[in-house]
């Protein structure tokens, strides 16, 4: 390979570097983003039954968004047991 070849190359493993971190980038706040979304409005759900009153707040859709329906229940019993 000459070094023109080698440059070309190099150039085009270097972009494809460049475009899979902006990828990375991009979709995490994203991510994070719906999961809250997501969150909110199973907390609202929550909240429709009546049983138990939750605020809903970023943070509190976010632990329900990221963890499920483990994170769920593990907020309902700090917010109405421990706090």
């Amino acid at each position: 390979m000459d070094f023109e070849m080698m440059k070309i190359v190099v150039g085009v493993v270097a972009g494809l570097l460049l475009l899979i971190a902006l990828k990375f980038l991009i979709e995490l706040p994203l991510k994070i983003i719906w999961n809250s979304l997501i969150g909110g409005a199973i907390l609202y759900l929550v909240n429709l039954t009546g049983l138990v009153a939750v605020k809903i707040t970023f943070i509190h859709a976010l632990i329900v968004g990221v963890f499920g329906v483990p994170g769920l229940i593990l907020l309902l019993i700090y917010l109405n047991f421990i706090k």
